[in-house]
């Protein structure tokens, strides 16, 4: 019998919304719809561009330099290092192990004769540059391996622009070193035998990668300037491999991921997140009372219906669950439409790109270009948000609609 009452008021609903015969309930209804469509649509892209930015950030970052950097704090001979790449390659979950260094300097060409300052990052030279992103390197590169004196290098894309090196060109670098306790300038020529995109552009505007060895030569011997870059797979897991880590090397070496070098920066961006969901929220709170009065223009209207249901004995619980079914057919609609609005519109942003950043605006948000990801947990949170404040809506002209007496319902005009 209750399966049945169920049923029977369903179909109710479904007639109702219909809205056949009755013109203010219809417009009512798509003014409703359209309201829920595009507040829920607004949400779900807002959701999606702070989901992307905020992802892309932490690929960037992490593919840029490791989830994990170690920094010993005492200098270290070639056997040591070689010792601490061993046991963190041991350690569960990690992928991969690079020792690294990082240096300054400056770099001229012909073309910008005027010295840009530049980040060097030393690699190992023979292997893969990974943690680069896309590396396109000149066809006449060969196995990469420096001759006649010059050293080879690869720049980033934007410095690689500014530069404007002619094929072959030997540049000028520039690598501030320490030498006998004091601060000193060594001098190098390079030649650039590729650039790199690495969709970062603190990276693409500023790093030069250079052999490892040579930068160390040219820069000194120093604590802290070699780094080795634990790389993790599941990043989710990080605290768990520096926690390893940190128990392997003990002391000697300060241990720290990438969510502790960028703490602030991401509690900033869930705060604005979480504000930004609150803000257009709001929009969808607006299209419930729209729902709202199209519920009580439904009670008006079809006065006479609802009190011929009561009257066949439908009682003020059924009533009130009948108004409720249809404001929640209303919201769903909507919530439906909405949703798939705001999807297709966040992978059109996607797909295209379109919304780039120039160089000015690149390095305030660190990316060039922004990738709207439409996430399971923001979808439900949006559906969640908007049937929720829809039945809040809906409670009380259901509740004043399911208390009309039959009698008077019959009679009203």
């Amino acid at each position: 019998m209750n399966t049945q009452r169920a049923s029977l008021l369903v179909l109710i609903a479904v007639r109702f919304l219909r809205g056949r015969g009755n013109r203010l309930i219809a417009g009512t209804a798509r003014s409703a719809l359209f309201g829920t469509m595009i507040g829920v649509a607004a949400m779900i892209v807002a959701m999606a561009l702070m989901t992307g930015y905020r992802e892309d950030l932490q690929q960037k970052l992490t593919q840029g330099s490791a989830a994990v950097l170690i920094y010993p704090l005492s200098e270290t001979e070639l056997g040591e290092a070689d010792e601490v790449v061993r046991r963190l390659s041991e350690l569960p979950l990690v992928d991969e192990v690079r020792r690294v260094t990082y240096g300054q300097g400056a770099l001229a060409s012909r073309a910008h004769p005027e010295a840009l300052g530049v980040s060097l990052r030393g690699v190992d030279w023979g292997g893969p540059l990974t943690g680069l992103g896309r590396v396109e390197l000149d066809a006449s590169a060969g196995n990469r391996v420096p001759d006649q004196g010059v050293t080879e290098v690869v720049l980033g894309g934007d410095l690689a622009e500014k530069l404007k090196p002619e094929p072959g060109e030997v540049l000028r670098l520039m690598v501030l070193g320490v030498g006998g306790g004091r601060p000193r300038f060594a001098y190098e020529s390079v030649r650039s035998v590729g650039t790199f995109r690495s969709g970062f552009s603190e990276f693409d505007r500023k790093l030069m990668v250079i052999d490892r060895e040579r930068l160390e030569e040219l820069a000194g011997a120093g604590v802290g300037e070699s780094v080795y870059e634990v790389i993790v797979a599941d990043l989710g897991r990080t605290p768990e491999v520096a926690a390893r880590a940190d128990e392997v090397l003990g002391p000697d070496h300060l241990v720290v991921d990438w969510r502790e070098l960028n703490r602030e920066l991401f509690t900033a961006l869930r705060i604005q997140q979480v504000a930004l969901f609150m803000v257009l929220g709001l929009i969808v709170l607006v299209s419930t009372f729209n729902v709202a009065s199209n519920l009580v223009v439904l009670v008006r209207e079809r006065m006479r219906d609802v009190g011929v249901l009561a009257a066949l004995g439908l009682g003020p619980k059924a009533l009130r669950s009948l108004f409720l079914l249809y404001g929640g057919g209303l919201a769903v609609t909507g919530l439906s439409a909405g949703v798939a609005l705001g999807w297709a519109v966040s992978w059109g942003l996607t797909r295209f790109e379109l919304i780039r950043f120039d160089e000015e605006l690149a390095a305030i948000y660190f990316i060039s270009s922004i990738s709207f990801r439409v996430r399971l947990g923001d979808v439900l949170a949006v559906v969640f948000f908007t049937l929720f404040v829809t039945a809040l809506a809906c409670w009380f002209p259901a509740r004043r609609g399911a208390r009309v007496r039959p009698a008077v319902a019959l009679r009203y005009e």
